[in-house]
């Protein structure tokens, strides 16, 4: 089983965007020093859900202070950039990093970010199958070219080839963050595996994982590469010695992020949405996840691989908002926890 560390740089009320990414980047290598597995970055535009825009940029400094934990996006949001673009950083990264990054990617939403970078609502709603294609060629082949009405140009040269790396494999991995049927049956058509979301039960992420498979074996995947498929299950650790303390921590502080961060979401086109209960949400997280002793966590991880086949996991270590509860949160789940998972 792997663990690893889930960060959004979340701006808690009363917090700076500078405090924020600190704490983002400590996570980070504190996560590295408790012996977690990888670390998995958010990316978000002008809200304070989470104060990192970019998260192959976090990436490139956290596998420059880190030399053998594993860094991923979760995700960088394909219908903001251009999929080139992306590509070429996330070669860059994998052949610096001695083939420790992880490229996650997502559809995101319907945000106004589609506005400010003008790619426009037809790029969320539509786009994301020829970006993901167009940055699947991109890394793997060495010369690419594009005729579409969306993407159009020459062939040119990939520099740097990700299969040119001294060490780390043929490329970096992708990753597809899937809360859809119809991004799960993406995933499988193209062997990629899913970040599951945190939202969703263990019984939900099972019957999504159910369906990558059939889809899988239905376009004729290799049955190696669907068995050892391996699917990121994100989540919400809080450890503390009794467990209603562990719930406590993340009930006093979780709410007041959630609500400020969401409700300053804004739609592109202004169509309504429906902004979930932080009080609510919080409960939600804490019934679904490892939040406890630290033998309910490990329980806990243990019920959920057992249930879902999952064996990866991306936990989000900040939820109490403060730096030092959330460096002692990592070393407890390194020293206390993963011990207990084998």
């Amino acid at each position: 089983m792997r663990v690893g560390s889930f960060v959004l740089a979340a701006q808690f009320p009363g917090q700076g965007q500078g405090e924020a990414l600190h704490r983002a980047v400590r996570a980070a290598e504190v996560s590295e020093e408790s012996g977690l597995d990888s670390v998995w970055l958010a990316e978000h535009h002008f809200v304070p859900y989470g104060t990192c825009p970019s998260a192959v940029t976090l990436a490139a400094l956290l596998l420059g202070r880190t030399r053998t934990l594993r860094v991923g996006t979760a995700v960088s949001v394909l219908p903001t950039v251009h999929p080139v673009a992306l590509g070429e950083q996330a070669a860059l990264l994998h052949i610096t990093s001695g083939g420790r990054f992880s490229l996650g990617v997502g559809r995101g939403g319907p945000w106004v970010d589609l506005e400010v970078f003008g790619t426009g609502i037809e790029a969320y709603e539509r786009g994301f199958p020829e970006s993901l294609d167009l940055l699947l060629r991109w890394l793997t082949q060495s010369r690419v070219d594009a005729d579409s009405q969306r993407f159009r140009f020459r062939a040119v040269d990939v520099v740097p080839q990700p299969s040119q790396a001294l060490i780390g494999g043929i490329g970096p991995e992708v990753v597809v963050a899937c809360t859809s049927p119809g991004t799960v049956r993406l995933a499988a058509e193209r062997g990629l595996p899913m970040l599951l979301g945190m939202h969703v039960d263990d019984e939900e992420k099972a019957a999504m994982i159910g369906l990558w498979r059939s889809h899988a074996h239905e376009s004729g995947r290799d049955p190696d590469e669907v068995r050892n498929a391996a699917h990121v299950s994100a989540g919400v650790v809080q450890i503390a010695d009794r467990g209603p303390e562990a719930s406590a921590a993340l009930l006093k502080a979780m709410p007041g992020w959630l609500r400020q961060g969401l409700a300053a979401h804004v739609t592109v086109d202004d169509r309504a949405r429906t902004m979930r209960d932080p009080v609510a949400y919080t409960e939600l997280l804490c019934s679904l996840h490892p939040v406890g002793t630290p033998q309910q966590c490990a329980d806990s991880l243990a019920a959920t691989a057992e249930r879902t086949g999952v064996t990866r996991f991306a936990l989000l270590v900040e939820g109490s908002g403060e730096l030092v509860a959330t460096e002692e949160n990592i070393r407890r789940l390194g020293a206390e926890v993963l011990p207990q998972l084998g």
